[in-house]
């Protein structure tokens, strides 16, 4: 299993982040920019993961523990 290093308001921003870049992507992406669109997803992607998992690799790599953050 994987340290949790995200959670409090950190967890919620990721997850609140990964929605609207969500509504982003789709929305760029039927309009047919696809650059955009794509990088938008990816980023939705990376928010839900570290929402979902409460693991962020940068968090780890910089220290950073918000688990314990109210």
């Amino acid at each position: 299993m994987v340290e949790q290093n995200v959670g409090g308001r950190d967890r919620l921003v990721r997850t609140l982040l990964a929605a609207v870049l969500t509504l982003v992507a789709v929305t760029t992406l039927r309009k047919g920019n696809r650059k955009t669109g794509l990088l938008a997803l990816v980023g939705a992607l990376g928010f839900g993961f570290n929402a979902a998992t409460c693991f962020c690799g940068l968090n780890k790599t910089l220290g950073i523990d918000t688990t314990t953050d109210e």
